[in-house]
């Protein structure tokens, strides 16, 4: 009989916990349960999306989608304004029969160009090619490529995003980049803001406009950053070239007439200058960094032109590869050498680096303690400097290294 009561007591007490344990947990439940208890339940019995936090899987990643093609519209907004498109004009009877159409960077441009054949006798003028730029400051200067401007016997049409169109005048030409500035006569105008190209990362989104094909203005296309740092060749079909250091690689689509159009970030900065694509590969396109023009706008409104500091000297880069094939003392510097032309000295007479005494296959190794190797290259060392300014570069010739003291001078023309 006492051991009835007894269990009795115990029985009471279990009903009690378990009233207790089980009115939590339904509060819990209640609570919680919608948020962290049934999401887990769908997803591992039902297969469905887990709740976490404010919204599904999926639609965080819709979410995600949205804001960035919401910051593409708004970066397209911001910049669309001060993107201009350039018409090259010339007189028909200037061009040359054999090649009617202008070629630049090895984009044909034919539109409304006169069919082949004898121009002799015919009057007025055609379009023969079109490219793009962008506006720098308000009372007119655009920033472009030089190739697009390459023609001296071409006249220049600017047209606005808001259709007007202005005559354009050549105002500076870089001779070592293909970057040039033109002028228009208006005020009032919208500009870009420019970024900055040294904090570019791989993989990061960007936005390319242009007047595609020379035909259809304010072109947007979007791509990643596939390569920063290139060294690249661009060529056009009259023999001329330009070495781009440095270049920015993006898979974003450069078609012909973009060149000279601004590279965008998803903050609407511009952070490279649309120049060359592969013919060779597919989306793969180059951008000169807008770090490396920066100096080039500072120095057109200051003076009016480009001002370039000059050594006067042809030069191969080292690397590893070079220096094993040709047995060299330094796997890094400048090696001093000619060019393919009989013409092209390695020194230039009078220049600089001639009055300092820098000769042929000397290796400059350093520019005021910086090493010169494939992450410093000579250019781009010298262009930190303006002329008048003195530097110290250590050479290595002929198995001893040494300093020689060099006074820059201005590049003319």
């Amino acid at each position: 009989m006492q051991l009835d009561k007894q269990f009795q007591k115990v029985l009471i007490a279990a009903v009690l916990v378990s009233l207790i344990f089980g009115g939590i947990g339904g509060m819990l439940g209640g609570i919680y349960g919608k948020s962290h208890i049934i999401p887990w339940f769908q997803k591992f019995f039902l297969g469905e999306d887990v709740q976490i936090g404010e919204g599904t899987l999926s639609e965080r990643a819709i979410t995600q989608a949205v804001i960035e093609e919401s910051a593409t519209v708004s970066a397209v907004k911001k910049v669309a304004p001060a993107v201009v498109s350039i018409v090259v004009s010339k007189d028909i009877s200037k061009i040359n029969n054999s090649n009617n159409f202008s070629q630049i960077f090895g984009f044909p441009f034919n539109f409304g160009s006169p069919s082949a054949g004898d121009t002799s006798g015919t009057s007025g003028k055609t379009e023969i090619g079109g490219g793009t730029g962008f506006i720098i400051s308000s009372d007119g200067l655009i920033l472009t490529n030089k190739h697009v401007v390459s023609d001296e016997e071409a006249e220049y049409t600017v047209i606005t995003n808001d259709d007007k169109k202005y005559d354009a005048k050549i105002l500076a030409t870089d001779p070592f980049l293909d970057i040039a500035v033109l002028k228009i006569e208006a005020t009032d105008l919208p500009i870009v803001e420019l970024g900055d190209s040294d904090k570019l990362e791989l993989g990061q989104t960007v936005i390319a406009i242009g007047n595609s094909l020379g035909e259809y203005k304010n072109t947007v296309t979007k791509g990643v950053i596939s390569g920063i740092g290139r060294r690249i060749e661009a060529g056009d079909n009259r023999g001329g070239s330009e070495v781009i250091e440095e270049a920015i690689q993006t898979d974003a689509a450069i078609n012909p007439g973009n060149s000279g159009g601004p590279l965008v970030n998803l903050a609407g900065q511009v952070i490279g200058i649309n120049t060359a694509m592969s013919q060779q590969g597919q989306l793969i396109g180059f951008s000169i960094p807008i770090n490396t023009a920066k100096q080039d706008i500072e120095s057109v409104k200051a003076n009016g032109k480009i001002v370039r500091p000059w050594l006067g000297v042809r030069y191969v880069l080292i690397n590893k590869e070079i220096a094993k094939e040709n047995q060299l003392e330094k796997d890094y510097g400048a090696l001093v050498a000619r060019g393919q032309k009989e013409t092209d000295f390695a020194v230039v007479p009078g220049s600089p680096a001639d009055k300092a005494g820098l000769l042929e296959n000397d290796i400059i190794l350093e520019l005021n303690s910086q090493k010169i190797d494939e992450e410093h290259p000579l250019s781009r060392e010298i262009a930190k400097f303006h002329p008048g300014n003195e530097i110290n570069l250590k050479i290595l010739r002929k198995g001893e290294e040494k300093n020689i003291k060099v006074t820059l001078g201005e590049y003319n023309n």
